[in-house]
């Protein structure tokens, strides 16, 4: 009996260090090392690892890989949310690199996926701004919708007060209200105060107004809040990149960022290196 115990913790140990195992698939996912989680789980048939793997090849940019891979989990688990809502991501990114012809198909699938990602869960917000953004930017022939995104909205706010804040100002801003569009970003502010995505937030729109004053006291809060978020580095640079500004100061910060240990949640490196040749390096 104590052989067969010894043996079963060995062989447990030996099969958690094989390549596939789905603990390391994720903490490369984590890193960035999205290629080595491809190979990590390319034996894996559970749907847990395919939607590892899908995602994987979603951040390296194949979405019509990614797209496959999410086919399948939304094929094993119907009502699995999260899958639906990856699987409307690939579509949605396939309707933006695809051909005229083929994007409004791939855009309404996009529509789709993302509904019923809300419908199987009404909680998920991250499927629930995705589906925003979607009646935010598609025409109404492909599903799209201001009405929607109001209602949407609506209900975003119940479940998280400051990302219904955010919602409801792109509505203002889209509407060309944009001093209420500022009130809805600084009570998305005090509804998360310690969320630096709140800032950075209001640090965007006030620069894009051609405040720049109150924009950069706005990035130095958000560095205050988070000294070591990347996101801070990013989006500094990008506003000043985007209002012809500070150049300089943009280029190393970029620089700094590539130097940063980045996870999925951040923009890629591939995202930094091309404002830094929009900015002249």
């Amino acid at each position: 009996m104590l052989k067969q115990i010894l043996l079963s913790a060995v062989l447990c140990t030996w099969a958690a260090a094989q390549p596939g195992n789905y603990a390391a698939a994720r903490q490369a996912y984590q890193s960035t090392q999205y290629e080595q989680a491809i190979q990590l789980l390319k034996d894996k048939k559970d749907t847990d690892s395919l939607l590892l793997m899908g995602q994987s090849w979603f951040m390296l940019g194949e979405f019509k890989k990614a797209g496959e891979v999410f086919e399948k989990v939304v094929s094993l688990e119907p009502n699995d949310s999260m899958a639906h809502l990856w699987l409307g991501r690939a579509y949605g990114r396939r309707a933006e690199t695809s051909s005229p012809f083929l994007a409004p198909r791939y855009a309404s699938k996009a529509r789709q996926q993302f509904e019923a990602a809300v419908q199987l869960d009404p909680r998920n917000i991250l499927a629930m701004n995705d589906l925003f953004e979607y009646y935010m930017e598609a025409p109404g022939f492909l599903g799209g919708g201001k009405d929607k995104a109001q209602a949407l909205a609506q209900r975003i706010a119940k479940l998280d007060p400051a990302e219904g804040h955010y919602a409801q100002a792109r509505l203002d801003e889209d509407h060309k209200q944009f001093g209420a569009a500022e009130e809805q970003l600084r009570r998305a502010v005090e509804a998360a105060p310690s969320q630096v995505g709140r800032v950075l937030d209001l640090a965007k729109f006030l620069a894009k107004h051609g405040r720049h004053q109150e924009s950069e006291a706005a990035f130095q809060r958000a560095a205050e809040i988070a000294p070591n978020n990347p996101k801070v580095l990013f989006e500094r640079a990008a506003t000043y990149i985007e209002t012809k500004r500070n150049i300089d100061e943009a280029k190393v910060l970029l620089k700094r960022y590539l130097q940063c240990s980045l996870t999925p949640d951040d923009p890629s490196r591939d995202e930094a290196l091309k404002l830094l040749r929009q900015a002249g390096s």
